[in-house]
């Protein structure tokens, strides 16, 4: 039984697809709203809450060895996104006192708050792509302290590398307003309120707590 770190809407709809179920039958397996179904269709990167993934978990593991088999088909990555873990994003947690940096993006349709990011291309060093893209897409010079970790991303399949660094200069500006709507100083004890917990690489909470 293949076992799911963190559900996102697209592997929610594989299961129900594994299931045979309809929105309806789905939604009411899970005990949610049929628009929240409806959501990780039309969404399906997002992912969704604690308690719905705790609902998620179990559905799964109850379901028959046929819909694990099929839920497992349905899910293989193609040879597409095997490649696309080969790449690498170097992303900076920068700190200014009380506050962390973080820049709104462009996406699917909906707008994500998100750290600072930059593509690693083969031969660079991730910590130096951290800082320079930091500094492109913001304005802010920072300095690499230590790095936190690095893990196969749940949503993207890429490699990411994260760091934790301090604000050395500069006033947070929108550099890239191709990609970025914002930019902005948030209080890290607000974070959640701008990316949703589960979506946060853990050590990074325990970075900042």
């Amino acid at each position: 039984m293949d076992v799911i770190d963190t559900w996102t809407g697209r592997t929610a709809c594989a299961l129900q697809s594994a299931l045979r179920m309809t929105n309806d039958g789905f939604a009411d397996h899970l005990g949610v709203a049929v628009r929240t179904v409806a959501g990780w269709h039309s969404s399906p990167d997002i992912v969704p809450r604690t308690e719905i993934q705790s609902a998620l978990d179990t559905a799964y593991e109850r379901a028959s060895a046929s819909v694990q088999r099929r839920f497992s088909l349905l899910t293989r990555p193609s040879p597409a996104a095997i490649e696309a873990q080969a790449l690498r994003v170097a992303i900076a947690v920068v700190l200014r006192g009380d506050d962390v940096l973080l820049v709104c993006r462009r996406g699917d349709g909906e707008l994500h708050w998100q750290f600072p990011a930059g593509m690693v291309k083969p031969g660079a060093d991730p910590a130096t792509v951290a800082v320079q893209e930091t500094h492109g897409e913001t304005g802010v010079h920072c300095r690499v302290r230590e790095q936190l970790g690095e893990r196969v991303h749940p949503v993207t399949g890429v490699v990411a590398s994260y760091y934790l660094a301090d604000h050395l200069a500069g006033d947070a500006t929108n550099r890239d307003p191709l990609e970025n709507v914002d930019v902005a100083w948030a209080p890290r004890s607000s974070l959640t309120r701008f990316i949703p917990e589960q979506s946060i690489y853990p050590p990074i909470l325990e970075a900042l707590a």
